[in-house]
């Protein structure tokens, strides 16, 4: 019998952070890294990256790569997009910046939150902070612009 709901968040009608966060560990390169859905608001979404040995960049430092923070930095700032949009549009990342303050503390998660805080025709602008632990002491700031492919609004 073929699944009614195939494994994806590409659905017609309204975008479900909470349902594509829960997809999000599950496909592709999030559920490689383990990305776990955090919560949502009506234009951010917050994801969890945990801390894992294969993930850790050069040396015995304990301190996870770059790239996974990355991944996690572009899926979070994607979500925020769809999330204050209400459904999923397939777009681009054409530009996203990432300046890290320090490094993360080996053996904690990285928890990233993205708001989507302007919507301008075809381009979405995003901006994002990762920390572990501690929203205060953040590790890295992303910002991020989108096109969209297709119809905008």
């Amino acid at each position: 019998m073929a699944d009614e709901h195939p494994l994806t968040w590409r659905r017609e009608g309204a975008f479900d952070p909470a349902e594509a966060g829960k997809l999000l560990g599950r496909m592709g390169h999030g559920g490689f890294l383990g990305m776990r859905y955090g919560n949502h608001g009506p234009d951010w979404f917050e994801a969890e990256l945990p801390w894992r040995e294969d993930l850790v960049g050069a040396g015995n430092s304990g301190v996870l790569a770059s790239g996974p923070i990355i991944s996690l930095f572009d899926n979070c700032t994607s979500m925020a997009i769809w999330t204050r949009r209400g459904r999923f549009v397939p777009h681009v990342t054409l530009d996203l910046r990432i300046d890290y303050v320090r490094a993360a503390v080996p053996g904690r998660s990285v928890i990233a939150r993205a708001e989507c805080y302007q919507l301008r025709g075809d381009l979405a602008f995003v901006r994002a902070l990762a920390h572990d632990g501690d929203a205060a002491d953040p590790l890295a700031h992303a910002a991020a612009i989108f096109m969209v492919l297709g119809d905008s609004e």
